[in-house]
């Protein structure tokens, strides 16, 4: 069994598409003569409005929505209702007040309103409708495409229920890229292949860089390792470990921790300024600590002598702030740059010299040049800078600033041009409010009925959309 066609052009059904099927399907659009009984009739108005108004909603979901009470607006003259006050509708006839019946001329009556043609108002509140009025699909079902696939936003959030209603107010918006492409220029064959071709190149592109990116975090994390270790490894310790027999090494780590102990004397001797307390606190805590280690370091393990002693170590860092190699040998200190101290660049010294000495030279030149010859140097300097990096600056920028750039990774055809027969569906209804440079929409209001007018667009005429509506009223 074969698939019928969306867009026949035998058995012709009008659709909310700007296909040039369509479009031409339309152009032969006649006022037709429905014969048969009243439900043949009701029947076969229901099956040709529906195929445009809805084709993409079941039948049990809007006869659901279906609602037989229909918005209308009748404009009133305010000149009119400010010189009466609606007593003269009462007036009987001869009274003199009504106007006489002149068979001679023309007596046009005040416009209707086209109630019936607002029989598939509520479907225009749906958000993937609105898509399609607002110009963002090329039809309802794209449209509803968009929505699903999370492409629409409603008040900046994104609805991928394409069957959500509209509230007077809300501000819908599509992405700007998924609206070019379906109001643009389809790509041709040969076009396709190339931005296929294209994206792939960038997707091998991006995973070799991220490959990269990776194997350099390695690389970098094991250079500063090594970098760690190369520091820890080429710090000398506060004190050298002592070497010789255990007597001698006893008697050299006895001498140091004397040495430690004036130091501490020192630090807590009255006339000295310190203002801390907890300093004070940590620095008799440390001497105590001494203390305790010089009586029984005699009776300790040599191991254990030298863990004990290199722990006090630590703690004079944390009790006094300082290092204690350097507090025990002040001299060393002149032999270490500070490392906060800015060295000097020797370099940026002559580059600035030399710099000064050209600007002098070329100051002293110009004052003897003519005027002429000085205004050609100034000009030729100038383009020289223009030449440079500015220039290439600039071309980038120009580049960038073009709105319609030459793009093979897009899924329409760049530069940017409309689609075919676009134009004959170039239209917006009333209720809503479109913005085409930000592809965002708002959707101002219910469509109404006016005299002579129904906001709701339909191909068909208002016969045909009274017998839908009878059909849709229950009363077959």
């Amino acid at each position: 069994m074969t698939r019928k066609r969306f867009h026949g052009l035998k058995r012709v059904k009008f659709r909310m598409s700007w296909n040039k099927y369509n479009l031409y399907n339309l152009s032969r659009l006649k006022s037709t003569n429905i014969f048969g009984t009243f439900f043949q009739q009701k029947w076969a108005a229901k099956a040709a409005s529906r195929a445009y108004h809805g084709e993409q909603i079941r039948e049990g979901q809007w006869q659901h929505m279906f609602s037989s009470r229909v918005n209308g607006v009748i404009p009133m003259d305010h000149k009119y209702l400010a010189k009466y006050d609606g007593s003269e509708q009462a007036t009987g006839r001869g009274s003199g007040h009504e106007k006489q019946w002149n068979p001679t001329k023309e007596h046009k009556g005040p416009l209707k309103l086209p109630y019936m043609q607002m029989t598939y108002a509520p479907i225009e509140r749906r958000l993937d409708v609105a898509v399609f009025r607002a110009l963002f699909a090329s039809s309802a079902r794209q449209a509803r495409q968009f929505v699903t696939h999370g492409k629409v936003k409603v008040n900046g959030k994104t609805m991928p229920y394409a069957g959500y209603l509209l509230n007077p107010g809300d501000l819908f918006s599509v992405d700007p890229d998924h609206v070019m492409f379906a109001s643009g220029q389809p790509k041709t064959l040969e076009q396709v292949r190339a931005g296929r071709e294209a994206r792939r190149r960038r997707a091998t592109m991006s995973k070799i860089n991220n490959i990269t990116r990776q194997l350099k975090k390695k690389e970098d994390l094991k250079q500063a390792r090594k970098n760690i270790a190369a520091k820890v490894n080429a710090t000398e310790p506060p004190i050298q470990k002592a070497q010789g027999t255990a007597a001698e090494v006893y008697k050299l780590r006895k001498l140091e921790v004397r040495r430690v102990l004036e130091l501490v004397n020192n630090a807590l001797d009255p006339n000295q300024k310190r203002t801390n307390v907890k300093s004070k606190q940590r620095l008799r805590s440390y001497k105590k600590a001494l203390g305790t280690f010089l009586i029984t370091m005699s009776k300790m393990e040599i191991n254990v002598m030298e863990r004990e002693f290199d722990g006090l170590i630590v703690q004079y860092k944390d009790a006094t702030g300082d290092d204690l190699r350097k507090a025990l040998n002040p001299k060393d200190d002149e032999a270490v740059e500070d490392p906060k101290k800015p060295k000097f660049d020797w370099k940026r010294w002559k580059y600035e010299k030399i710099s000064e000495i050209k600007a002098e030279k070329t100051a002293t030149a110009r004052s003897h040049m003519k005027p002429k010859e000085r205004a050609r140097l100034e000009k030729l300097e100038i383009e020289k800078r223009i030449k440079g990096e500015a220039t290439k600056r600039l071309r980038e920028a120009l580049l960038e600033s073009r709105t319609n750039p030459f793009n093979e990774t897009k899924p329409y055809a760049t530069p940017w041009s409309p689609r075919p027969y676009l134009s004959a569906f170039a239209f917006i209804p009333r209720y809503l409010e479109v913005n085409q440079k930000i592809c965002s929409a708002v959707y101002l209001r219910h469509p109404v009925a006016r005299p002579g007018l129904a906001e709701v667009p339909t191909p068909f005429g208002a016969e045909t959309m009274q017998l839908a509506h009878n059909w849709y009223l229950r009363r077959r």
